[in-house]
């Protein structure tokens, strides 16, 4: 806002909107104030003033969230945040227990943290700037959890072991059952049952009553809730029996409390054994994370000190000794060194370090010493841009996500009907005792469904997924990126910096007769020093590479498009192309041979000539990266169609497309002609596009294509319009990322198929279908043990995704 005007147009268009009764805008504060008639709507509010052409701020916090066992927890707590006023979205993981919130700028935290206490859950801000402290504190507190699930899991096994002696081995022995009854008695035997359940209960099982009848009574059951119903049902019915026979049929006196000891026991050991896999698949940003030393030598006042990496500022000089971790980055002073860089490139040859190279934090020096400038630290660090990265796509949602939630919304309330069903089932049409099973069967049904695998399904195959990614060199800079990536049908290239090093070498030097070559070159050498073109450097370089002495030029005039001229130790030179030679009155027809072979190989031909004969022909073009057949190979194995852009002319394209054996080149492309180019191979939208590219001229089409790859060594508006980031600059992690991406939503799919397969399966079965045909009942003691599996297996196959091995690189997958 401007001036009052706006302030007038902003209150308008919010007055109109139904249920506001009053709006006052102030243009010095730039806020609104607004009174409604019922409950606040902001994101309406927000949406007003964005019709009426301003902005309302907007940011995104994160919570780290305590409690959540399941996908319901998930889905109840993003209902809680959202119906927070200024909320606009919210964001819930299971598997890193962070949800992400973006709101209206000014909500305090406080709101959304209080939001998920009243859904029953803990919760508190996790700040996004102090990676290191955020992933030390959930290492404590994630083996805090661990070890309080193992210490419950040992004294409830101590328990439940004497009962379940006592009153399965009555049933499996029957001299044991008489020396009980006999000696013991039968009451007395079920009252120490009684004493060792009720422990259990109320000792390591009462996380399960504290979470899950609140949640029940609120409408909201979760997992909990169906432990809490199954194994209380067990222990009060096995309670009314001991002391309270008179009130059941005779038929139906029995005791359940090593069924609900024992269920109790299997879950908290699933649970524990849950929480250790989860924990390994963080295991990728910890392993980032401890690549930054604790402390810094820097020079103050002329001496060395050591210092704590928080203390080290932009601007010091740090010291680097051989065999430490560069701790922030910074550009090298003096010195010279090799420094491994293979937690950013993926790359394990070491780079030569020497004065006016940029270092990077977290990086190895393996030689020698040297003196840099810090130049960024604490969050603007490659290494700190790099775990936000990877945390952002951790615990991002995939589309494949949106069906899960949709069910889980619905499924605990579902098992608990289905668990009535069955009990009022067998109760009705079962045989004698009928109110035994009908308490087994519905306590079986309870136990065995499982929301924990379904909720842990895809977000613990996207953090391993992405976790390896990282370690590769590839950074997914959005989630979504992982199932987008997979369904590319084309790969589209862009040429120069991508299929190519970026910078122009001079290849071919061809002298006509008379001429000696290294006489030739530093004459042309000498004219070309005063131009700044990629085409002028490439062959001053070539110069000084042969230690020729390159002389001064006069005179210097250059022609946009046609070429230069400059006058050398008395002689003019001429450099440029075939079209700028005929203008000079200059016939290159000698060399038209020489020329077409330049073409056939991919090369640009210029020529040279000293005061106006034709002295030289002279290539320079673009070197083909090492890596990019390996590359290009490693696509065409994985079924992909391959797509050149470039500036080039169509003969020049065609040859390097032949070289590299690319399916489609789309040559003589302008600069703000890509975008086209992409719009044209999707097809109609009948193909999912993956651009490729590392210059600003890039950013369009990587932000046009269905998934955006920038070489992680080009230019930083590149990066910041892609999805996947190659850090390396390696062509080769084209296929790698994608072969990543097939193999985490194979391994999504694999997960979600067992958890829906394995309810879909055994709750019929616990709920009695095959005791008419079969006989067969389903233990709630072997309910609770399928139930830890489920949780277990997916978690395990997700941490499969670990031995991804590169495909491109010749490893295999």
């Amino acid at each position: 806002m401007t001036c009052a005007s706006c302030v007038g147009r902003v209150e308008r268009a919010l007055a109109a909107l139904p249920g506001v009764t009053g709006a006052s805008v102030n243009l010095a504060t730039e806020r609104a104030e607004l009174r409604f008639a019922g409950a606040p709507d902001l994101p309406a509010a927000a949406a007003a003033i964005s019709r009426a052409g301003y902005a309302v701020p907007e940011a995104t916090g994160e919570l780290a969230i305590e409690g959540m066992t399941c996908a319901s927890c998930v889905g109840r707590v993003e209902r809680a945040l959202m119906a927070v006023p200024g909320v606009l979205g919210a964001s819930v993981n299971l598997a890193t227990e962070r949800g992400t919130v973006r709101h209206l700028a000014g909500l305090a935290p406080d709101a959304l943290v209080e939001a998920v206490r009243r859904a029953g859950y803990a919760a508190r801000p996790a700040g996004v700037t102090e990676a290191v402290a955020r992933e030390e504190d959930g290492r404590e507190r994630r083996e805090r959890e661990i070890a309080g699930l193992r210490r419950a899991t040992i004294l409830a096994a101590a328990l439940t072991l004497p009962l379940f002696v006592l009153e399965m081995g009555a049933h499996l022995v029957p001299a044991f059952h008489h020396w009980i009854a006999m000696t013991v008695g039968t009451q007395a035997s079920w009252i120490v049952q009684f004493i060792l359940a009720t422990a259990v209960m109320a000792g390591p099982g009462l996380r399960f009553h504290r979470v899950g009848w609140p949640n029940l009574l609120r409408g909201a059951p979760d997992m909990n809730s169906l432990v809490a119903l199954g194994t209380g049902a067990a222990w009060a019915y096995s309670v009314v029996a001991t002391f309270a026979p008179a009130l059941l049929p005779a038929q139906a006196l029995a005791v359940y409390y090593e069924a609900a000891a024992v269920i109790v026991t299997l879950i908290l050991l699933g649970r524990y054994l849950e929480a250790r896999s989860k924990g390994r698949t963080s295991e990728a940003i910890r392993r980032l994370m401890g690549l930054q030393p604790r402390t810094a030598r820097i020079e103050r006042d002329g001496e060395a000190v050591e210092v704590a990496l928080a203390e080290l500022r932009a601007g010091d000089a740090v010291l680097v000794r051989p065999g430490e971790r560069v701790p922030v980055d910074g550009e090298v002073l003096d010195g010279r060194s090799y420094v491994d860089e293979s937690m950013v490139t993926g790359e394990p040859v070491p780079v030569e370090k020497s004065a006016g190279a940029q270092v990077v934090g977290g990086t190895v020096n393996t030689t020698g010493a040297f003196r840099f400038r810090a130049t960024a630290v604490g969050a603007d660090t490659v290494l700190a841009q790099i775990v936000r990265m990877v945390e952002a796509a951790q615990g991002s949602k995939l589309p494949i996500q949106a069906l899960v939630d949709r069910v889980t919304l619905w499924f605990v309330p579902a098992v608990m009907a289905v668990a009535a069903l069955t009990f009022l089932a067998w109760l009705i049409f079962g045989p004698e005792p009928a109110l035994t099973f009908a308490l087994v069967n519905a306590v079986a049904v309870l136990i065995i469904a499982c929301p924990c695998a379904m909720g842990l399904a895809t977000p613990t195959s996207i953090m391993v997924g992405t976790g390896r990614a990282a370690e590769m060199g590839v950074l997914f800079r959005r989630g979504e990126a992982l199932q987008t990536l997979r369904e590319a049908r084309v790969v589209a290239l862009d040429k120069t910096g991508t299929l190519t090093r970026g910078r122009p070498e001079l290849t071919d030097l061809v002298v006509a007769p008379g001429f000696e070559a290294d006489a030739m070159l530093a004459l042309v050498a000498a004219a070309e020093a005063r131009s700044e073109h990629p085409v002028a450097a490439a062959i001053v370089q070539a110069a000084k590479a042969r230690g020729l002495a390159i002389g001064e030029a006069e005179g210097f005039e250059a022609m946009a498009g046609f070429g230069i001229a400059a006058t050398v130790a008395g002689q003019l030179v001429t450099v440029g192309a075939d079209r700028f030679m005929t203008r000079n009155g200059v016939d290159v027809s000698s060399f038209a041979e020489v020329a077409a072979r330049m073409g056939d190989e991919g090369k640009t031909p210029l020529y040279a000539a000293i005061d106006g004969r034709l002295a030289a022909a002279i290539a320079v073009a673009d070197p083909i990266r090492e890596t990019t057949p390996a590359a290009i190979a490693g696509l065409h194995a994985l079924g992909l169609k391959i797509a050149m852009v470039t500036g080039d002319n169509r003969r020049t394209a065609d040859a390097i497309a032949r070289k590299l054996g690319i399916d489609e080149v789309e040559a003589e492309v302008l600069p703000d002609g890509k975008v086209a180019v992409v719009q044209r191979l999707k097809a109609g939208g009948t193909r999912k596009v993956a651009f490729v590219g590392d210059g600003i001229n890039d950013a369009p089409a990587l932000a046009a294509a269905d998934v955006g790859l920038a070489i992680g060594t080009g230019t930083d508006i590149a990066i910041e319009s892609a999805d996947v980031v190659l850090m390396s600059g390696d062509l080769r992690g084209v296929p790698d990322a994608i072969a990543l991406s097939q193999a985490t939503i194979r391994n999504i799919r694999q997960n979600l198929f067992w958890a829906f397969a394995y309810n879909a399966a055994l709750i019929p079965v616990a709920a009695g279908v095959l005791f008419p045909a079969f006989g067969v009942l389903l233990s709630p003691i072997l309910a609770a043990v399928a139930m830890g599996l489920s949780s277990v297996f997916v978690l395990s196959n997700a941490l499969r995704l670990r031995g991804f091995r590169a495909t491109a690189r010749g490893a295999g997958a």
